[in-house]
């Protein structure tokens, strides 16, 4: 941002132009009414250079800054007649960065690059894109349709964060300025959770076939993440202490670690969820999975969802949720049921208590049915005992 400030009792602009500081003096003297009409001056100058489109000349023809800034220009257009494509950068800078990146990103970050920007972008040189390109993009993106008729702000905002991180990097290599810079992500939907109550948790593992039986169990009674249970292995099974040690996780077929240092802990197990891996070790015990095929390959969450999930609740007359809901449906049952909200959160993998407060705490209400009269009979509690006393 820049600034108005004084210099031999007359007015200065103060400002930011190409990584240049620079600093113009008037012939203003400091009153309230100069200091106004140079805010809006700062104004209007900042909203241009942020569109790509300020002069400095024309602001100010008899600045020794003129020339300067010429001189600093031809520089970068001499520098940027050996700026490659998109496409051709893209190579250098995935060459450089996949091997820090996990096989799952990795399908995820080419597919962004070949569905949406190469085909628009990739013959381009990267100091030709533009700021106006770069929105219109977005909202090209915005306009595409997905499950739910448009694309969701958060796949757009990625889809644009993999494409900056591209260009930003041309800058720095081939000296000139993002076109990115100014522009913010898009607000983010808020997300609902839609967890199970008890009872079409019952009724769900009455009725699941008997095979998936101690699955569902265990996916309702821990908060495991869809890739954590589906690469659960014997060896993480500790019924000794009766704990779920949460160490790796199974993405696009592929053991690897997780995604955070607070994803890896260890889970307690309850009564069902122990005498559900009991009932489970009968049958794969001798397999490296404790969830899988009879030929001990690990399980195709997909597959799952298709022939098992959705056939289930259809039948139930269940609304139709995500199985990973059942993750959310633990959150929101030991919230009920009186934990510690840092015991529930180190038993999710969180690092903090946030997100429980955040996205989770509105359901107790519903499930423990208390609308602030448990707060009060221990205040009044409490209150006849002083009184007593």
């Amino acid at each position: 941002m820049g600034s108005i400030h004084t210099r031999r009792d007359k007015l200065v602009l103060d400002f930011k132009y190409k990584g240049q500081r620079c600093r113009e003096q008037t012939k203003l003297d400091d009153t309230p009414a100069n200091r106004k009409r140079l805010k809006g001056i700062l104004e209007r100058v900042e909203a241009e250079v942020l569109l790509g489109t300020f002069d400095y000349a024309t602001y100010f023809p008899n600045s020794k800054k003129v020339d300067a800034i010429r001189q600093l220009d031809l520089k970068r257009e001499a520098a940027l007649t050996d700026c490659p494509t998109i496409t051709a950068f893209y190579a250098v800078w995935w060459n450089e960065n996949e091997v820090r990146w996990r096989k799952s990103y990795k399908k995820t970050m080419q597919q962004r690059f070949d569905t949406h920007i190469f085909p628009k972008f990739g013959h381009r040189v990267l100091s030709s894109i533009t700021r106006p390109e770069l929105l219109e993009f977005r909202a090209e993106l915005c306009r595409l349709g997905g499950k739910r008729g448009t694309m969701a702000n958060v796949t757009v905002n990625k889809i644009m964060q993999a494409f900056k991180n591209v260009l930003d990097e041309g800058a720095v290599r081939f000296g000139y300025t993002s076109p990115y810079v100014g522009i913010k992500s898009l607000k983010k939907e808020r997300f609902d959770v839609s967890p199970f109550t008890v009872e079409e948790v019952k009724l769900i593992l009455d009725i699941v076939r008997e095979d998936f039986q101690p699955y569902y169990t265990v996916r309702f009674f821990t908060g495991m993440r869809t890739n954590e249970i589906d690469g659960l292995q014997w060896k993480y099974v500790d019924f000794k202490d009766r704990k779920i040690i949460v160490r790796e996780g199974l993405v696009l077929g592929e053991m690897t670690k997780l995604k955070t240092d607070g994803s890896a802990r260890e889970i307690d197990m309850t009564s069902l969820v122990y005498e559900a891996l009991k009932e489970q070790f009968e049958r794969t015990g001798k397999m490296r999975y404790v969830f899988c095929s009879p030929e001990g390959y690990p399980l195709n969450h997909n597959n799952v969802t298709k022939r098992v999930w959705k056939p289930l609740l259809r039948l139930l007359d269940i609304e139709y949720r995500r199985p990973y809901e059942t993750r959310h449906t633990a959150a929101t049952l030991w919230l009920a049921s009186g934990e510690a909200p840092e015991y529930i959160a180190r038993q999710m993998g969180h690092t903090t208590t946030e997100m429980l407060f955040r996205v989770y705490s509105r359901y107790v209400p519903n499930l423990t049915r208390q609308d602030g009269s448990a707060f009060e009979k221990l205040i009044n509690t409490q209150m006849t005992l002083d009184k007593n006393n």
